[in-house]
């Protein structure tokens, strides 16, 4: 890519963050997304993408949907029918799907709806979002990202605060995508995996499943065809992909920390990228309450005043 080139990248004029080789670029308003993660190259050359960048449509029109990745507050992924009894109410939550008329309403709130930043630093920036009780979620809350890049990666602080007069239950994570070219490889340590049914929405939980064993010993992705949560995750991933036209042999490491205890992996043999998410409940945890222990669920209760935090890291580097 050239210099003019450059001049020409729909990324060019949203919020950077700079440290080392590394540049981050933010769409507060597409949901307080990431719009990119990404290596300069010497010489002006075409960056390398370490997340999907964001496409020029995407940014025009706020879809979180082609962003690199988007925050997941409070809850992740999806809630059968929108229904629910928690925190002493009965959850009625539309759906909320932009790209598909899904009756389950999925990731929370927080990605449809613009962030504010009230800190744009050189290599350091806060999203803050408030929320007011409506039909898509009944409490006040309070959300806030903190990004900090360093020339060894990105780190991802999410926190939410019930700002409402009832407990409020709560889960959070991140939901990035990851370019999948031919020869891309991941393994993640993972003790069980939730089968869905066709509406995607977790049946039974399985130890000993192929994919399970794939995971752990590491895998092309190319064999995987799943859109499944994870348990009993070491809280950490490791990609990698070989030398070719977007680059050098690479990879990356996803680092989390408690409670970001359960993994999320889409990946669809006819999309070129994959989904790899860090989250702190498994999907449709309030509607598996009275059948499955905590352990294997996850997610939160916050008393009027508490604050749920989680953070994690992206770490690339060269092979």
């Amino acid at each position: 890519m050239s210099r003019a080139d450059l001049s020409d990248d729909p990324l060019a004029t949203l919020p950077v963050l700079r440290a080392g080789d590394l540049e981050l670029r933010l769409a507060p308003q597409a949901g307080g997304s990431i719009a990119a993660l990404r290596s300069r190259a010497a010489g002006g050359g075409a960056p390398v993408e370490w997340l999907r960048p964001a496409s020029a449509q995407a940014l025009a029109a706020h879809d979180p949907l082609g962003m690199a990745s988007f925050p997941l507050v409070p809850w992740c992924n999806r809630i059968r029918d929108g229904r629910a009894q928690a925190g002493g109410r009965t959850l009625q939550i539309p759906p909320n799907h932009p790209g598909e008329p899904s009756p389950h309403p999925l990731h929370g709130v927080g990605w449809l709806r613009p962030w504010d930043l009230p800190v744009l630093e050189r290599s350091r920036a806060v999203l803050a979002l408030a929320h007011a009780a409506d039909a898509h979620w009944p409490w006040d809350f309070e959300a806030r990202q903190e990004l900090l890049l360093t020339p060894d990666g990105l780190t991802l602080r999410l926190a939410a605060t019930n700002r409402d007069t009832a407990p409020m239950p709560c889960g959070l994570g991140h939901h990035p995508y990851f370019p999948q070219p031919p020869g891309t490889w991941l393994q993640a340590a993972v003790e069980a995996m939730w089968e869905t049914d066709a509406q995607v929405l977790p049946t039974a939980l399985v130890a000993d499943h192929p994919v399970v064993r794939a995971l752990r010993s590491g895998t092309p992705v190319q064999a995987l065809h799943t859109d499944n949560n994870f348990t009993g995750w070491s809280r950490q991933a490791l990609l990698r992909w070989p030398a070719d036209a977007a680059g050098p042999a690479r990879h990356l490491r996803l680092q989390a920390q408690a409670p970001l205890d359960w993994f999320v992996l889409y990946r669809q043999p006819t999309l070129p990228f994959l989904c790899a998410e860090p989250v702190s409940q498994c999907t449709d945890w309030l509607n598996l309450q009275d059948r499955h222990p905590h352990a294997q669920l996850g997610g939160a209760v916050l008393a009027p005043g508490e604050t749920l935090g989680v953070q994690c890291t992206l770490a690339p580097g060269w092979d």
